[in-house]
């Protein structure tokens, strides 16, 4: 089996858009050795906070040291888990509220890899990628750190 198993970037900027993510999709139809695709996609939430709305999220980040734990997510969870292949996107910049900030799409030939190693990637990507994010508060600009949650 053929795996997809480069050091890739992963940051991008601004939000990531629907099409960016249908045309991922579209481009693994042609890969018929998988079986199934695991997709989660991070959304702005408009939360509530003492001082205001969110409006958006301004994300930065250690560049270098994060894509190197991206890159050593990624090769934890292709042993871990049967991947075909595996792609992670970060938005960098202001990401308004309702917009996408965080895709990570799974391939694997069977589902419970894919299910499973999505888990995994974005619950390590909170824990060990050190990106930070300003939540935006109204118009005033105003904000407060994101915590991960």
């Amino acid at each position: 089996m053929e795996k997809e198993h480069k050091h890739k970037k992963v940051f991008v900027q601004g939000p990531i858009s629907p099409d960016f993510v249908s045309k991922s999709i579209a481009s693994h139809q042609s890969k018929t050795t998988i079986g199934a695709h695991a997709i989660f996609l991070g959304q702005i939430r408009a939360d509530q906070k003492t001082d205001g709305v969110v409006t958006g999220i301004d994300y930065s980040a250690y560049e270098e040291m994060a894509e190197k734990a991206f890159y050593e997510i990624r090769e934890a969870a292709f042993e871990k888990f049967e991947l075909t292949c595996m792609h992670i996107y970060h938005s960098l910049g202001i990401v308004p509220t309702g917009e996408i900030s965080l895709f990570v799409f799974v391939s694997s030939p069977h589902r419970r890899a894919a299910f499973e190693a999505s888990e995994y990637i974005v619950e390590e990507i909170k824990a060990n990628v050190p990106i930070f994010g300003k939540e935006l508060l109204g118009e005033g600009g105003n904000y407060v750190w994101k915590e991960n949650k």
